[in-house]
């Protein structure tokens, strides 16, 4: 009976550490890649996308930028005495970077309050909410990536203060991010059927 115990316990340990862990997709820069390794991102993506209006592309490009797609993404530590790690810059974590401020905001928001930021699904989500907000606060386009990711970064207040003006390298981002939406774009064209009718081999 002992040795059956161990043996449920070491089971079940195994398929909690399996499901708490969360690989990166093994090639980031094609979407049609990414949706084939993690067979339920697409879905995921495309429900954001159904109760939010922004699109896949977009969205999915955004959170490259941000974390490229790593569910435990955490700004680097400052040092202290040069050698001495310190705190973190902010309190960015997860997929889609979100600070703690924001993501509980959304977690009030939408009644989400199991979300996780290192989830995927709740991660996705987040992104079309707060693009949603970027729409309806300041009247940026739904797939608009250029400006959306402005808005993401600065957030809604800065953005329509322009606070983004002087930051030539926050600007390189956003296009890089605006870039990455046509690219991911015009691969989902070509691919998306397979994952709208469940067919996941290529």
């Amino acid at each position: 009976m002992r040795k059956v115990t161990q043996v449920l316990v070491l089971f079940l340990s195994c398929v909690f550490f399996y499901g708490c862990s969360a690989t990166k997709p093994s090639n980031i820069k094609n979407i049609c890649a990414i949706f084939g390794e993690k067979e339920d991102w697409y879905d995921h993506a495309n429900d954001a996308y159904q109760r939010w209006g922004s699109s896949i592309p977009v969205m999915m490009s955004m959170m490259y930028q941000e974390s490229s797609f790593n569910a435990d993404a955490k700004p680097p530590r400052t040092t202290f005495l040069w050698i001495f790690p310190g705190p973190r810059l902010t309190s960015a974590f997860g997929y889609a970077q979100a600070l703690d401020m924001t993501w509980d905001g959304y977690l009030e928001k939408t009644g989400r309050w199991f979300a996780d930021r290192n989830d995927f699904e709740d991660a996705i989500d987040f992104i079309g909410w707060y693009n949603n907000q970027s729409h309806k606060q300041s009247n940026i386009g739904l797939n608009d990536s250029y400006h959306l990711y402005l808005a993401y970064h600065e957030g809604h207040g800065g953005f329509n203060r322009r606070s983004f003006k002087g930051k030539s390298w926050l600007k390189a981002a956003a296009r890089k991010v605006s870039a990455r939406s046509r690219q991911y774009q015009r691969q989902l064209k070509g691919c998306e059927h397979r994952f709208e009718s469940g067919w996941w081999f290529f």
